[in-house]
């Protein structure tokens, strides 16, 4: 059923109407029939959002190949529209063929915020089916998970029925044929869905597990039903290029952020950076085959319009061949040389100068290092081993190259972090300001302050996070020490919002309350400066008897039960506690592409090789002469040395 009818009238009441009218370039309307399973895969944030996202519309086209699915979208509606919709008594709906939530079999969202998981429940709401899984029936729509998030879905167990972990290209498919049979068969029984599902590798069905607490500690995570595994395992595409999605890259009509051609190069990474959590539950490292990139920008561009790419992976110098890449794509003669190419992370060591100008022929596209911690210890901590003086050559090359503003990206609040490191952020953004000078009469710098949450499967997920008064004091150290300096400007993130989405990152189903708690108090949107309100959490968390020490700023212990524990993201946890350990002790790791295997688990429990580039690292890489030029959009570049090396052993 469309709801067009009801919903047109209302465009003209709210902001941006555009968000909900569909119409882009490459959407699809498929016909649904009786016997395929019908997705209506959500991003629980505004369109603007969601529809860049990669994930997302990969999987769309994945299942519209498919004759037993069909597949549509939607994105989270604004405060302003979801008045609207609950007024006039309109459903969630999709933006493709406007049909309402409700004749669809699957909501399934992509989750790469904690703070979004309120709007979830309210998506879910909205699409008329009730917020907690055991109140639903047979007839009512199966609620799935998948993203980064997932890999502690305990907060939200009680409200989906199934959770994804890992790479969604094959998986997707097996639970579509799994639901078109069961929708055929005639939906007799949740249960029986909920047990074939967890029947499938990668998928987590909470309700088939029993969280155990003691004395107010979980004491394990264990299958209540013999149809659940004990351990789930993540599913691992072992070749990308048989995946080269999207086709048909998604075009809208307003504005979106990263609005360009996304071509992914390659999938994992392995430089080991501590805090990251993307570079360690996607490994192992697959590249995309170096023509299979080549056509997908060429085809990509033609189809699109667009006159920007960007090349992406976690670290895209390590791609093998990329300055080939780049050079036949800047070079293409049906482009008329007026495309730019954004690299996540482009090191001027592996990629030279030369070719950073000539990727900028087209537009000159913002900077954005990520140095992450302001001293040499502190990035032996967290194993970001790039040294001032890479920084410092990569700052001198772009301003060399008629830069003028760039950013740099730092995290505070690091386990081991002191003043002195603080500190250091404020003298590393001086000196390169100074360097500007010698290019440029006004040089600026801004500095961008995250605060760190620690992250499941990381060597930090246990590490005690700092408290929020201790971070804005790190902010406020930071603000004094530099308001004096002319051409540097500092922001940050809100440490109160970094206490929630900490206690989020981290928690065990005790949190379900809390989560559902916010959002009936009217908490949604909170990874939104302008909606977030802390006091909407405090409370929550009061009224369900918890205390944030529990959940955010205590540190763990090695033998203590993590509420992830019964996932796996193919890491030996003794791996990860070894490399903790490491990080306590200032021992940098080198990138295991190039140095022996350090048995993470990663390789060996798929079959899965590391794809390497040569038999030695890229060019440029002995000790001490990485440097890193990144250029592209608002994606913090990822600055990297050449080859680490062990120190501090």
């Amino acid at each position: 059923m469309t709801v067009w009818p009801q919903l047109e009238p209302l465009l003209g009441k709210v902001q941006k109407p555009a968000r909900y009218i569909g119409c882009e370039d490459g959407a699809q309307t498929p016909v649904h029939i009786p016997e395929a399973a019908a997705w209506l895969l959500g991003y629980p944030d505004t369109y603007e959002i969601g529809l860049p996202n990669q994930g997302l519309q990969i999987l769309y086209e994945i299942v519209n190949e498919r004759s037993d699915g069909v597949a549509e979208r939607t994105y989270a509606p604004w405060t302003d529209m979801e008045e609207q919709l609950r007024a006039n008594g309109i459903p969630l709906f999709s933006v493709d063929s406007h049909r309402a939530a409700a004749d669809f079999d699957i909501l399934a969202f992509n989750l790469s915020a904690e703070l979004t998981y309120t709007n979830v429940l309210n998506m879910v709401d909205l699409a008329g089916c009730p917020v907690r899984t055991a109140d639903r029936s047979a007839t009512d729509l199966l609620i799935g998970v998948g993203g980064h998030c997932t890999y502690n879905p305990e907060p939200i167990a009680d409200f989906v029925d199934f959770v994804v972990l890992g790479d969604g290209e094959e998986v997707v498919g097996e639970i579509t044929a799994v639901v078109a049979h069961w929708k055929v068969s005639g939906k007799q029984d949740r249960l029986e869905i909920h047990r074939a599902l967890a029947g499938i590798t990668g998928v987590y069905v909470p309700s088939l597990y029993d969280a155990i607490f003691n004395d107010g500690m979980l004491v394990e995570i264990v299958p209540n039903d013999p149809a659940a595994p004990a351990v789930v395992e993540k599913r691992t595409i072992a070749d990308l290029g048989e995946w080269p999605y999207p086709k048909n890259q998604l075009v809208p009509l307003t504005e979106v952020v990263h609005d360009r051609l996304n071509v992914e190069v390659f999938r994992g990474c392995t430089r080991g950076c501590r805090f990251c959590q993307a570079g360690m539950i996607t490994r192992p490292v697959r590249e995309r085959p170096a023509d299979q990139v080549r056509t997908m920008v060429a085809e990509g561009l033609k189809r699109t319009g667009y006159d920007e790419v960007a090349l992406t992976s976690l670290s895209t110098a390590d791609f093998s061949g990329i300055d080939q890449v780049v050079r036949d794509t800047v070079n293409d003669p049906d482009c008329g040389g007026q495309i730019s190419v954004s690299l996540p992370s482009l090191r001027v060591d592996a990629f030279t100068v030369g070719i950073a100008g000539e990727i900028q022929k087209a537009r000159r596209t913002g900077l954005t290092f990520a140095p992450e911690a302001g001293t040499w210890r502190m990035r032996q901590v967290i194993n970001k081993l790039i040294t001032e003086e890479d920084l410092y050559a990569a700052v001198r090359s772009a301003y060399s190259q008629g830069w003028r503003r760039m950013k740099l990206y730092f995290l505070t609040g690091l386990p081991t972090e002191t003043d002195e490191d603080t500190l250091g952020i404020a003298k590393l953004a001086r000196n390169c300001v100074a360097i500007g000078k010698e290019y440029h009469q006004n040089p600026s710098v801004t500095v961008s302050l995250g605060g760190f949450v620690p992250k499941p499967f990381t060597p930090f997920q246990w590490f005690g996070q700092n408290t929020r008064e201790e971070l804005q004091r790190k902010i406020y150290l930071l603000r004094d020490e530099l308001r004096r300096d002319h051409g540097i400007k500092l922001k940050w993130h809100d440490p109160k919002a970094t206490m929630a989405e900490g206690f989020m990152s981290r928690g065990d189903r005790r949190l379900g309350v809390v989560l559902e708690d916010v959002w009936r108090h009217g908490g949604t949107f909170q990874e939104w400066s302008e909606h977030f309100n802390l006091d909407l959490w405090t409370d929550a968390i009061e009224r369900a008897g918890l205390r944030e020490e529990d959940f955010v700023y205590r540190h763990r212990t090695e033998n203590e039960t993590l509420p992830w524990d019964h996932l796996s993201a193919g890491l030996h946890k003794d791996f990860l506690w070894q490399d903790w350990r490491d990080a306590l002790a200032e021992v940098g790791l080198e990138d295991c592409r190039w140095t022996p295997c350090y048995d993470c688990g990663a390789c060996t429990g798929y079959g899965i090789e590391h794809v390497v580039a040569s038999a030695v690292p890229p060019a440029g890489g002995s000790q001490g002469t990485g440097q890193n030029l990144a250029a592209g959009g608002e994606v913090p570049v990822v600055l990297l040395p050449g080859k680490p090396v062990r120190v501090g052993v």
